[in-house]
C-alpha cells in the first residue's frame, strides 16, 4: 500500500510533475545521508531528491532524452540523445549559487565536458578510472569515448555479426567488476535489425564479457546489471523482479516483486534503490508478464530492504512522469543541484584545484548597486502531511 506523506510538484512547461512519498521513505532518506539522481527520458529531465532536513525535496532539470545515468567520486556521467555530458560537484561554488539563500545547496554538479555521440541510443553508462565506456545500443556493442569518432567498438556479442545501426539485440546493461566491464544484458540473442521484440517477454540474457557465456537466460526484458557484495544483481523488467544472481551455476534468486517495469538500480549499505516505471508504448512493451501480475503499474522509485527483500519506502511520481531509466545514490550529499549549460549560472561557475569563484556582476567592483536576477530552479516542498489531491501545480 503506498500512502502520501510529504508531496511537491515541480513545473517546466508544458508538463507538470507531482509526487508522493510514504512516510518510511521520509524516515529512510532522513538517515540516509545521500539524495538520489535519477533519469527520464520520457519527461525530458534529471530528478534531484533531497533533504532539507525537515522533509524530501525535489529538482527537476532538463535534458534531452536522459537514459544512462552514473555517479563516481565528485562526478555525475549522464547520456543524452546525441551525448554524452560529464558534470563535477563543486561544494564551495554550491554554498553561494542562490545568492540570497547561502548554503540551500550543499552539492552543485557543473557541466565540464559534453562528448558529441551522435544518436547512438545510449543506455548505461560507466566510469573506469579515466575511461568512459557505454552501451551503444543501436551498434549492439559495449564502446569507449574518442576525440576522434561518435565511439570506439570495446566488444560486442558473438551472436552479433556485424556493427551497424539495428539495435538487433538491444544490448542496454553494464555491470561492473573489479574496474572493468564483466556483464551485460541484451533483450535477445539476436542478429537481425529488431529481432528481438518476437521474444522480448522470454528472450533476455545475461552474457559474460570475459568468456561470451550466455550466464542467465529466459528474461523479460533484463535491464541494470550491478555486480554489488560479490554477487550480481540485475532488473528482470518485463516482470517486475529484483533477482540476484550466481553466475558460476546460473541459478537466479527473486528477492522481490515491484509493481512497475523496472529499470535502474544502485545499492546503499543493506538497501536497495530501484526505478519503477509505466507502460506506456504497447507496441514495444505490450504483453509482459509484469502487467497480468498488477493491476497498476507505479512510477518512482522503491527502497528495498535486501536483508528481508521488503520494501523500506516508495517516492511516486504521480502527474508528468511515467518512465525512468536509471538511478543514483549521491553519499553524503543532502541537497543537490545539477546546471546544464541553459542555465546562465552554469557560464559564471569557475573552479581550478586552488580556489573557485561566481563570475557574476554583483561580485564585481564596481558595481555595489547591480542586483541580478535570482535563478529559480524550481524546486519546491510542501509541509509533512501534504497530499497530492491538495496540490495546485505551480506556474513559472
Amino acid at each position: 500500500m503506498y500512502g502520501s506523506m510529504g508531496s511537491q510538484a515541480v513545473v517546466n512547461d508544458p508538463v507538470a510533475v507531482a509526487c508522493s512519498t510514504t512516510p518510511d521513505f521520509q524516515e529512510w532518506l532522513a538517515s540516509a545521508d545521500g539524495a538520489i539522481a535519477a533519469s527520464t527520458y520520457q519527461a525530458g529531465k534529471v530528478a534531484l531528491i533531497g533533504w532539507d532536513g525537515r522533509r524530501a525535496t525535489l529538482l527537476m532539470r532538463q535534458f534531452d532524452k536522459p537514459l544512462g545515468l552514473t555517479a563516481s567520486a565528485n562526478r555525475i556521467v549522464l547520456a543524452a540523445r546525441h551525448d554524452l555530458w560529464v558534470f563535477a560537484n563543486s561544494p564551495s561554488l554550491a554554498y553561494e549559487y542562490i545568492e540570497d539563500q547561502p548554503g540551500r545547496y550543499d552539492a552543485i554538479y557543473l557541466p565540464r565536458a559534453t562528448y558529441h555521440t551522435g544518436d547512438l541510443h545510449t543506455h548505461d553508462v560507466a566510469i573506469l578510472e579515466d575511461e568512459i565506456w557505454l552501451a551503444a545500443t543501436r551498434f549492439s556493442c559495449l564502446a569507449k569515448l574518442s576525440f576522434d569518432f561518435s565511439f570506439t567498438p570495446a566488444w560486442k556479442p558473438r551472436f552479433v555479426t556485424d556493427l551497424v545501426p539495428e539495435d538487433r539485440c538491444h544490448l542496454n546493461g553494464i555491470a561492473v567488476r573489479e574496474g572493468r566491464p564483466k556483464y551485460v544484458t541484451a533483450l535477445g540473442i539476436t542478429d537481425e535489425a529488431g529481432a528481438w521484440r518476437e521474444r522480448k517477454a522470454t528472450g533476455g540474457v545475461v552474457i559474460d564479457v570475459d568468456t561470451d557465456e550466455i550466464v542467465l537466460d529466459r528474461l523479460a526484458m533484463p535491464h541494470s546489471p550491478r555486480w554489488h557484495d560479490g554477487r550480481l544483481w540485475l532488473l528482470n523488467s518485463g516482470a517486475g523482479e529484483l533477482l540476484v544472481t550466481d553466475p558460476k551455476t546460473g541459478k537466479a534468486e527473486t528477492v522481490c516483486g515491484l509493481p512497475g517495469y523496472l529499470r535502474g538500480l544502485c545499492f546503499h549499505g543493506p538497501y536497495a534503490l530501484v526505478g519503477l516505471s509505466k507502460i506506456r508504448e504497447k507496441h514495444i512493451f505490450g504483453g509482459l508478464p509484469v502487467q497480468e501480475k498488477y493491476e497498476r503499474l507505479l512510477c518512482g522509485v522503491a527502497v528495498v530492504d535486501l536483508r528481508s527483500g521488503r520494501q523500506a519506502g516508495f517516492f511516486e511520481f504521480t502527474v508528468g512522469c511515467e518512465e525512468l531509466y536509471d538511478v543514483q545514490f549521491l553519499p553524503g550529499i543532502r541537497r543537490p543541484t545539477i546546471l546544464n549549460l541553459e542555465k546562465p549560472a552554469a557560464r559564471q561557475a569557475i573552479a581550478n584545484p586552488e580556489s573557485c569563484y561566481w563570475l557574476r556582476p554583483s561580485n564585481e567592483l564596481g558595481s555595489p548597486s547591480f542586483k541580478p536576477p535570482l535563478e529559480n530552479d524550481r524546486e519546491r516542498t510542501l509541509p509533512l502531511g501534504e497530499t497530492f489531491d491538495r496540490l495546485q501545480p505551480l506556474k513559472t
